[in-house]
């Protein structure tokens, strides 16, 4: 999904939200939501759709928010992943690309102003699923590598208003992940040395060199948040 899919997607979503009626009187009264649509750099070229929800907790200033994000990402090495993964095959010309899925929640909190805006701070878990796809044209091969895992990030962003309902995100973060098995073909490498079906005397430190799963991932994203209900 190129980035002009996910701003088609991201205005869709931005619409329906716009709709969706206020909470209901006496359920979490002070509360507020919001949804949002961001464009940038995710570690690769990418984006998210977010929804917030704050004044949960009337005695303090916080909000909570679940966004899921894609980005592209470089798949790695082709030769060394056949090799690791499946043979030492070296026929076919290779094509190969990669992508991160990363699903979000944080804990945010104002700390001041920037500009002529608010200025926030935010941080909480995240989970990624990362895929790299390799194709070996000519060479009768195509399989992907992927994992799953954890970690953890924050950052700092700004709201600056744009109208009674709508403001400009700006924001600015890091994530790190934690080593997680890579499965490639039918093999797979574990971090713990569990591997199975393993190639040679290869291990995951080899698989891990070889593609470029998430580790430390810098993110600079813009894009429009909107207040949801009248």
């Amino acid at each position: 999904m190129r980035a002009p899919w996910i701003l088609l997607l991201g205005l869709l979503f931005l619409h329906g939200l716009s709709h969706v009626p206020p909470l209901a009187p006496g359920v979490a009264h002070a509360a507020v939501g919001f949804g949002s649509v961001l464009l940038g750099y995710d570690g690769g070229p990418g984006g998210s759709l977010e929804a917030t929800l704050t004044g949960l907790v009337p005695s303090a200033p916080l909000s909570v928010r679940l966004g899921l994000g894609r980005s592209s990402r470089p798949a790695g090495n082709g030769a060394e992943a056949r090799r690791i993964f499946i043979n030492n095959a070296t026929n076919g010309t290779i094509e190969k690309s990669g992508w991160t899925w990363v699903t979000r929640f944080d804990v945010v909190h104002p700390i001041g102003r920037f500009a002529s805006g608010d200025l926030t701070a935010f941080a909480g878990p995240r989970h990624s699923r990362y895929t790299a796809r390799f194709r070996y044209v000519g060479g009768n091969e195509e399989f992907d590598v992927t994992s799953h895992q954890w970690g953890w990030g924050g950052g700092l962003e700004t709201k600056l208003a744009m109208g009674g309902r709508t403001a400009l995100l700006l924001r600015g973060g890091v994530d790190y992940f934690l080593e997680a098995p890579l499965h490639g073909h039918d093999t797979r490498y574990d971090p713990g040395g569990e591997d199975v079906n393993p190639r040679e005397d290869y291990g995951y430190g080899d698989a891990d060199r070889a593609v470029e799963q998430p580790r430390l991932l810098g993110r600079v994203m813009a894009g429009i948040r909107v207040r949801l209900g009248s």
